[in-house]
């Protein structure tokens, strides 16, 4: 079963960076994709890019995203969260935004599937992992998750929809 679900994370990875593309009108025989928006980690791109630089950060490939958004992004912690010392992660504020601007999805093949267990950090993500309340938490929660309560989860407690438990796991559409 984790190996499925590992498989499918890997799919699903796949998945979102080609559907992030859009083909171009180009002749039959030629066919140029154009990068959309890179969301590895949901809402990251969405709350800490600037409009200014949102085609720059989507087109800039991950090894380069560190050096060339880690000032913005930490600028942008600390506006949102002036008393940001460390994280649930025991991460500082350049440590935190150095990992958050390289936006990648971690896979780990030894590690159980999570965004965030409290153990185990960036091994993937598991379609129950709440993606956004790990965020919350990190940005806002302090050192032992514990701070700004009100800051720390969107307050949505499930999926409207249950996943299937056999290939492709999503639940059909309404």
């Amino acid at each position: 079963m984790k190996l499925s679900i590992r498989l499918f994370t890997l799919l699903a990875a796949g998945t979102v960076l080609f559907t992030a593309c859009k083909k171009e009108n180009t002749p039959p025989t030629q066919v140029v994709y154009e990068m959309g928006d890179q969301m590895a980690r949901p809402a990251i791109n969405t709350v800490f890019v600037s409009t200014a630089d949102k085609d720059m950060f989507n087109t800039t490939v991950p090894s380069a995203m560190g050096a060339a958004f880690a000032a913005k992004f930490k600028a942008r912690l600390l506006a949102l969260n002036a008393g940001y010392t460390t994280n649930a992660l025991g991460q500082n504020a350049d440590q935190f935004t150095g990992l958050l601007a390289t936006d990648v999805l971690n896979v780990s093949t030894t590690a159980p599937t999570t965004f965030f267990d409290g153990t185990n950090i960036l091994t993937g993500r598991a379609l129950a992992d709440d993606v956004i309340d790990v965020e919350l938490l990190l940005l806002f929660g302090g050192p032992t998750g514990g701070s700004n309560p009100g800051l720390t989860s969107d307050n949505v407690s499930a999926n409207d929809k249950a996943f299937l438990t056999s290939f492709p796991y999503l639940a059909t559409p309404h």
